[in-house]
């Protein structure tokens, strides 16, 4: 079963339990952000440099890490989204191929530190999850958006405190985005959607990473 058909059957069993009242404002605030999603970087852009830290206070910089390797990053909302934890062990599983052809993989979520350790230990994940707790590097990409009043009063409900388990005390996320930044650091594959319930599939992402080793047309 291909990922988007995991998305694709959770959303199905979500949207029956929630109603279709709750269906739509979900889906009106994903069509709200379509104009944003147009403006953030594409392939062809330079990866931001920004330094983001893990759950030891580690800091990395994608696009330091992109200057000799190509690298995959998996921008997700956060360990309590069903979408994200699907996607995330979607790629674990690719993780041995996207190894082979010579890139890392690397997640990022708005998350505090300590909780993308959670969501690393909860999904079993074994590469690295990094924190953009102030929303740095999803403001630089261009997907960071606030949250309307209708889906705010859905995730406190649903007991989704948004402003403390990010630590940044503001109601946004980022829209999840993929992206394949080649060696040097330019991106090579964006894929942005304002619908968190659609996803890159990792061999999708496994595709670009191979065509960046053939040899270009002069």
């Amino acid at each position: 079963m291909t990922l988007q058909a995991k998305l694709d059957a959770f959303k199905a069993s979500w949207t029956e339990r929630v109603g279709p009242a709750v269906a739509r404002t979900m889906s009106d605030a994903n069509d709200a952000l379509l104009p944003l999603a147009t403006k953030a970087l594409k392939a062809g852009d330079r990866f931001p440099s920004v330094k983001l830290a893990d759950h030891l206070a580690r800091e990395t910089d994608i696009s330091t890490v992109a200057a000799a390797q190509p690298v995959v990053v998996a921008f997700y909302r956060g360990g309590w989204c069903p979408y994200c934890s699907l996607e995330l062990r979607a790629y674990q599983k690719a993780l041995p191929e996207i190894e082979q052809l010579g890139a890392r993989l690397i997640a990022v979520s708005p998350e505090a530190p300590d909780n993308t350790l959670s969501t690393a230990e909860k999904d079993d994940l074994s590469f690295t999850v990094l924190s953009d707790a102030r929303g740095r590097l999803a403001e630089a990409l261009g997907i960071r958006f606030e949250l309307t009043e209708p889906v705010k009063a859905y995730f406190i409900k649903a007991g989704h405190d948004l402003p403390a388990h990010n630590g940044d005390g503001r109601w946004s996320l980022p829209m999840p985005a993929t992206y394949v930044i080649a060696q040097g650091g330019v991106i090579a594959l964006a894929h942005v959607d304002p619908d968190y319930r659609k996803r890159l599939e990792p061999k999708a992402v496994i595709e670009a990473l191979a065509a960046l080793r053939q040899p270009q047309a002069v």
